[in-house]
């Protein structure tokens, strides 16, 4: 058995949904295309696939194998380019991810640029809130708020973001700017749940501030809606709130009471090949991270 053009075969099959699609796209008779996959999972001593009359799914084991045969054979088709000189056209497919709202306004902007300049590259953004692991989650390269503990990774600061409390300019008029954390107590506050310390905010000096939620939403977005709507203050990450910031539908208070900033970074594993798909992202989203977070609500 070929265990790479099984591998191949097998990935073919899981992409297109059938092995009928399969064989058509990798013009190879059908009962070749099973028997590939027939073998493949004999050796494996692993179901790969639930056949039905109807449908075609993967297992979970094959959910996870099917990644990784991907990085492989994307690993050789790599190493083959290398080997023949063909670096001057990175291509393949690329797993980023990055925080929702970050990924957003600034990931898949750059991410689209980055498309247009390298039509051979495929890429899958992957948004979450949650740190991913890159070697679970067979990403390459992620966008990482705050520090970067994990000696196994490679960090390329890009940038910082800060912790900002505001409100909308409507009730910093009736009811005025706190002077201070602790005046925060006298007013109405949005907060979002899932947040840790979501009705406790810390500032400078690691003071720490008990405040009054006039209203608990579970998100960001919400919370930031709430505020422009006048509802109270909101502590959010200064670029979920950078345009109506630049709008005045939000002012920023207590800047000087604000905690360190947050390094904004993107990372990849240290063991992993810098791959050209992989270097020519860090190459390209790096000075343009730079610039983005540069222009950031004062």
């Amino acid at each position: 058995m070929d265990r790479f053009e099984s591998m191949s075969v097998f990935v073919t099959v899981a992409s297109a949904g059938s092995f009928s699609a399969a064989s058509r796209q990798l013009r190879m008779p059908l009962p070749t295309v099973s028997r590939k996959v027939s073998e493949l999972e004999s050796h494996l001593k692993a179901r790969l696939l639930i056949r039905s009359t109807r449908r075609l799914a993967l297992t979970e084991v094959g959910e996870s194998y099917v990644a990784d045969c991907k990085r492989i054979l994307a690993e050789v088709a790599e190493a083959d380019r290398g080997a023949s000189g063909q670096y001057n056209a990175p291509q393949g497919e690329l797993f980023v991810t990055a925080p929702v709202v970050f990924g957003r306004l600034h990931v898949l902007p750059i991410t689209a640029e980055f498309l247009a300049a390298y039509p051979q590259v495929d890429v899958r953004l992957v948004m979450a809130d949650r740190p991913l692991n890159l070697l679970d989650e067979h990403l390459d390269v992620a966008v990482r708020i705050g520090t970067v503990p994990d000696s196994r990774l490679v960090a390329t600061r890009v940038g910082q973001i800060r912790s900002v409390v505001c409100a909308s300019p409507a009730y910093l008029r009736k009811h005025g700017a706190p002077k201070s954390p602790e005046s925060l107590l006298k007013h109405d506050c949005v907060t979002f749940s899932g947040l840790a310390g979501a009705e406790s905010w810390t500032f400078r000096s690691d003071q720490s501030v008990r405040v009054h939620s006039r209203l608990i939403v579970n998100t960001a977005e919400v919370a930031i809606d709430g505020a422009i709507a006048g509802v109270g203050f909101v502590r959010v990450l200064s670029y979920q709130i950078s345009e109506a910031v630049k709008t005045g539908a939000l002012a920023i208070v207590l800047k000087r009471f604000e905690p360190a900033p947050l390094p904004v970074s993107l990372i990849y594993l240290q063991d992993t090949r810098l791959t050209a798909k992989l270097r020519a992202f860090i190459d390209f989203a790096t000075p343009r991270l730079r610039a983005r977070l540069s222009d950031a609500p004062t």
